[in-house]
Order: structure tokens, then sequence, then C-alpha cells
């Protein structure tokens, strides 16, 4: 969408797309990874962690889509208005979110890798080990991906608040930006 000298506010709808889908899955798989682990062991337990790997490599291949689609198209570049430690912030956050987004599920890929477990997405198309069974690896790879776990959590917290301080109290019309209704500051 341009604005009043011409750039574009607003992320076109794929990317708009692509962001969302993404949150839902990570939120889901956050909610649900910190309470599949106190499951007793049973059917449940296993369709629940079955489940979350499955949406783990649809955010792995999201995030790569996302990648893709922000090198073949840049964001807009953000407010001028920005103070230039916030434009900073920014950058470093959705850096961070990145990196973590590709992180977290490839330590869970490896990490069901070194559990000797095999691995189908959906159930039906077969996902090579990165690595061979072993035992010591696997829990290696359980502390990185508890220890990624909290930091995406956190980096997801800074940003939804970042969301609520552009949106609710300065009202400049950054989170307009990846909004389907549009991108124009009020």
């Amino acid at each position: 969408m341009p604005g009043a000298d011409g750039s574009r506010l607003g992320h076109p709808s794929a990317a708009k797309a692509l962001h969302w889908i993404t949150a839902v899955c990570v939120l889901g798989m956050l909610g649900v990874g910190l309470w599949m682990t106190g499951l007793p062991l049973g059917l449940l337990k296993l369709q629940v962690y079955a489940w979350h790997k499955w949406i783990g490599l649809t955010v792995l291949a999201l995030t790569l889509l996302r990648l893709w689609w922000r090198w073949r198209h840049p964001p807009p570049p953000l407010p001028g208005a920005l103070p230039l430690w916030e434009r900073r912030l920014a950058h470093a956050a959705h850096g961070a979110l990145f990196v973590l987004l590709i992180a977290m599920p490839i330590s869970g890929w490896t990490m069901n890798s070194a559990a000797g477990v095999g691995l189908y997405w959906f159930g039906y198309l077969p996902i090579p080990d990165l690595v061979p069974r072993d035992p010591a690896l696997f829990e290696a790879l359980r502390t990185v991906h508890r220890i990624l776990s909290k930091l995406l959590i956190a980096v997801v917290a800074l940003h939804v608040g970042a969301v609520i301080y552009h949106d609710v109290f300065r009202r400049d019309g950054i989170f307009r930006r990846m909004w389907f209704s549009g991108g124009k500051a009020p």
C-alpha cells in the first residue's frame, strides 16, 4: 500500500499470510511443547509428540519460504520517525526470530534422529535422519531444544510487547503494516 510519498507502507499479502500462519503455528507449538512433556506415557502423548514434530517441520518450511520471500521482496522500510535504537532493536529481534525459527526445528529434528525414532511428516513423507542414533547426543540436544524454546519465548514476548507498544500507546501504524486491513498510519 503506497504512502503519501509513494513508498509502500504495508507488507504484501503473501508476506502477511506467511507471517500469521507461522505465528499461529509457533504459539501453538510453544503451548503444546510446554504441556506435552508432563503427559503420562501413552497414546495421547505419542500423538501429541508426533503433531509437535510435524508442525515443527512445517514452521521450518514456512520460515525458509519467508526468508526466500524477503530476499525476493524486501520489507518496506521502517518509518524514519522511529528512533535509531528502535529500528536497530526491531532488526535484531527479527533476525533473532528467524534464527530461532530455524534452530528450534533443526534441534528437534536432530534430537529425534539421535533418539533413533523414525519421522514421517504428517505420517506419510519420510524425513531422513540428520545424525545416527546416539543417546548422549539426544540428551545434549534435549537441553539445547529446551534453552532455544526459552529464548524463543523471550523474543516472541518482546515482539508482542513491541506490537502493543506501537499499536496501543504510540498509534504509529507499525502493527497495521502486517495486518490484513491495510498499512495506513492513523
